[in-house]
């Protein structure tokens, strides 16, 4: 998919040179995928303590598949 997007020339700039993209477009979606590989880390951790596991995890770890 194709967007048009405003972007400050120096911060660009920056985010090529900081992610050693050979493009713009390489750059942004590099930024892209980072930022929601953060968020999904984010959510996972806001998780913590409110999931409740019946096994613990040597025996997930070695139970029969």
């Amino acid at each position: 998919m194709r967007a048009t997007v405003t972007i400050e020339k120096d911060a660009l700039d920056t985010l090529v040179k900081e992610t050693k993209s050979r493009s713009k477009a390489s750059a942004v979606r590099i930024a892209v995928d980072e930022y929601l590989r953060r968020k999904k880390i984010e959510k996972i951790r806001s998780m913590k303590g409110k999931l409740n596991f019946d096994m613990t995890a040597d025996e997930i770890r070695h139970r029969e598949r």
